[in-house]
């Protein structure tokens, strides 16, 4: 004789718990991204910022801010937790605040970095 334990069907009341706490926590990795002049795609661990060049852009990201400095050829320097960095596409990932920064491609109009968390 095989016992099997039988789950009951969700309530509505623990079904609207799960989607509130499925919501807040979707606001909470939204809410620990924005920006000015720079489009971000983040999530819980890494975030892709695009900056425009020509303007100040700068993304507030992982709970630090990333701007960008400057750019020429392929060599790009950025503002991240108020130190300074130079990249190029590339290269190894350099850290700052307890991050990993990336460059991951320069254009005419953007630079594209990547932040995670190691």
């Amino acid at each position: 004789m095989t016992n099997r334990r039988v789950i009951p069907p969700l309530t509505p009341t623990r079904r609207a718990a799960g989607l509130l706490a499925g919501l807040a926590l979707g606001v909470a990795v939204l809410a620990g991204c924005s920006s000015e002049g720079a489009d971000t795609d983040c999530g819980l661990d890494a975030c892709t910022v695009t900056f425009d060049r020509g303007v100040n852009a700068e993304a507030n990201i992982l709970g630090v801010e990333a701007k960008l400095v400057g750019a020429q050829d392929d060599q790009v320097t950025v503002e991240v937790a108020g130190e300074q960095l130079t990249l190029t596409t590339g290269q190894q990932a350099a850290e700052v605040a307890g991050l990993n920064v990336t460059l991951d491609s320069v254009t005419d109009q953007n630079v594209t970095i990547r932040v995670a968390r190691p």
